[in-house]
């Protein structure tokens, strides 16, 4: 199954999002001739008004040339392109070369360093550097590495869990008005009794980017944390409320945050830690054979649940509206029982690899009054709430390259716990 690379891809995507104004052909003229004379600046403004375009190959020829200079934010633009793969041949190990190179110069490229080593990508896996790397890009002005190394620390994900390391970052990427950092931070205010706190910084995290009344499954990772914070402010009265079969359910996960491409074995972990387990994301993709960085294969994941003594069943349903029905009823029987559902969905569209991806998340409440389900999904801030609508979820909840079990035919699965 190959996991959506969405926390990553547009994470790198922040080197830089403005979109510059529209030249003149004649100021273009300039900037061209100003560029082929090897001025590294008007390179960089080139590049990125290529991408802007949509012209990712020239985009990439004149980062290349920057880089070729020593650009340190070309390096990293670069480098990135190595990483996605989607207008050169995708290779970790020369994407890794370019970010390393950078990373002293670049906190963009220092955040992506720490990525390279947290999801194995082009390196072996090392999560102390990784952790090292985002703090230092943190400390540069990098929210989103602040709030990274926040939610591995709160989670205890490839580092030992560390409260007050955790705080820490998540303040540090409020100051810097991240709002991943921000949902994070506002959660263990919520956590703590604090409700007033969390409230006011969940607000302030919704005003950063548009939001809606639920927002969208492969969202941008600022727009759904914006969205996310949206969300945990409707959320926050549920929240604290008794479950109301056939109106009302919200079953309380611990959250892990995933690495690169480990969402299936993330929220599987998720999954089994919610049952008393202690595994993390990167420990139950251990117990798999794939190697770390890559998809995992639902039947793999389903032997590894095995392994650590516990019980689930694949169930699928078919792609149609009667199979719709009938899974939404299995999840509000689950739901209303006391236990969540991971689920696996499938996004279309030419900015995915091969036009598609998949993503494993777990669906852990529902609002039947307003058609909602609550989301907790590995791919967004700590605690990877998110609302979506019954017909979102009735598109993106499918697939047909979930594993081998699939046989390549699409339909709705679902792990759930195989009561006695």
């Amino acid at each position: 199954m190959k996991c959506s690379l969405l926390p990553l891809l547009q994470a790198g995507l922040l080197m830089n999002l403005t979109t510059l104004p529209a030249l003149e052909p004649t100021e273009l003229k300039a900037l061209r001739t100003q560029a082929d004379s090897g001025d590294v600046k008007a390179q960089m403004q080139l590049a990125h008004r290529c991408r802007d375009e949509k012209n990712d190959t020239e985009a990439l020829h004149w980062a290349h040339r920057a880089a070729d200079a020593g650009n340190a934010d070309a390096m990293d633009f670069v480098g990135f392109a190595y990483l996605r793969g989607n207008v050169i041949k995708r290779n970790p190990a020369i994407a890794f070369g370019y970010f390393k190179a950078a990373s002293n110069e670049s906190a963009q490229a220092a955040f992506n360093l720490g990525q390279c080593y947290y999801g194995a990508q082009g390196t072996g896996q090392d999560c102390a550097k990784a952790l090292e790397w985002w703090k230092t890009a943190a400390e540069r002005g990098h929210g989103r590495a602040a709030a990274s190394a926040a939610m591995a620390y709160h989670a205890g994900e490839g580092v030992k869990s560390d409260a007050v390391q955790a705080r820490r970052l998540a303040e540090r990427a409020a100051e810097l008005n991240n709002p991943s950092g921000m949902v994070l931070l506002g959660e263990m205010h919520f956590q703590a009794g604090e409700t007033d706190a969390a409230k006011a910084i969940w607000t302030q995290a919704s005003k950063l980017h548009p939001t809606g009344a639920t927002g969208h499954p492969s969202q941008p990772s600022d727009n759904a944390s914006a969205q996310q914070a949206a969300d945990l402010l409707k959320l926050m009265d549920y929240r604290l409320r008794k479950n109301e079969p056939g109106k009302f359910a919200f079953v309380q996960m611990p959250h892990i945050h995933q690495g690169y491409n480990n969402c299936g074995s993330t929220a599987c972990a998720i999954f089994a830690r919610f049952q008393g387990g202690t595994l993390g994301g990167w420990d139950f993709k251990r117990l798999c054979p794939s190697p770390l960085g890559t998809g995992t294969d639902w039947g793999h994941l389903l032997d590894a649940s095995r392994k650590i003594g516990q019980h689930w069943k694949l169930v699928t349903f078919t792609p149609d509206d009667t199979g719709f029905e009938q899974a939404t009823a299995m999840l509000k029987s689950e739901l209303d029982a006391g236990r969540p559902v991971v689920v696996d969905f499938k996004y279309i569209g030419p900015q995915y690899p091969n036009g598609s991806a998949g993503h494993t998340l777990s669906v852990c409440g529902y609002i039947a009054e307003e058609d909602l389900y609550i989301l907790c999904n590995p791919a967004v801030a700590t605690p990877g709430l998110q609302l979506i609508t019954a017909t979102n979820l009735k598109d993106f909840w499918r697939s047909d390259h979930y594993g081998a079990l699939s046989k390549g035919v699409l339909s709705r699965p679902a792990f759930v716990i195989d009561k006695p």
